[in-house]
């Protein structure tokens, strides 16, 4: 399925190798490219000013979506096509989810892993069927999948819930998994002798 509006969670900070920000500001060039709609968390700092630069600056269509609170803190992008302000973090993330046929996390910190693992989470339960992916960018997360492997290895994730979670090294590689997603069938509270 050739998706139209791909949710991006990031760090806004731009972090120690310049790589983070290249490759960010390519995400946002690939969306433009490939009329893909950027929707990310509406601030210019950081990687988030990156990605929505990269699409702008390509013609793509970008939609910001900040709480009034972290206007001082992460500066909103006034250049995006669109800027919607919202009263809470629950409030961003459930109207990203909305306006969103897909969700990648590219390197950041606690908030980036906390909207990811929410996003994979409501998939689990079935919320969604959105496929949600994560791009390694410089083996930033290779710690990170190893620890979702342990998970699995110790028998508190299901295997079917971790294939979930689409790795790449490359956006082109990322998008061409989450065009073949197929979400699996039965939410992780019911039992398949159930169904």
């Amino acid at each position: 399925m050739k998706m139209k509006s791909i949710v991006v969670f990031c760090a806004s900070s731009f972090g120690n190798s310049p790589v983070y920000e290249a490759v960010a500001t390519q995400v946002g060039q690939t969306f433009a490219q490939q009329g893909i709609q950027l929707v990310y968390g509406g601030g210019k700092v950081g990687l988030m000013g990156a990605v929505a630069n990269g699409a702008l600056a390509a013609g793509g269509e970008v939609i910001g979506v900040i709480p009034h609170f972290l206007n001082s803190k992460e500066r909103e992008h006034t250049g995006v096509t669109k800027l919607i302000m919202v009263d809470t973090m629950h409030d961003r993330k459930r109207l990203m989810n909305e306006y969103a046929e897909g969700v990648i996390a590219l390197p950041g910190g606690f908030g980036t892993l906390e909207e990811l693992f929410e996003m994979i989470t409501w998939g689990q339960l079935g919320l969604h069927r959105k496929p949600v992916g994560l791009l390694n960018t410089n083996g930033y997360y290779d710690h990170l999948i190893r620890f979702v492997e342990h998970m699995v290895n110790e028998g508190l994730l299901r295997q079917e819930n971790r294939d979930m979670l689409l790795v790449a090294d490359t956006i082109d590689e990322l998008l061409d998994k989450m065009e073949r997603y197929d979400a699996p069938l039965v939410p992780k509270w019911i039992q398949k002798d159930e169904v």
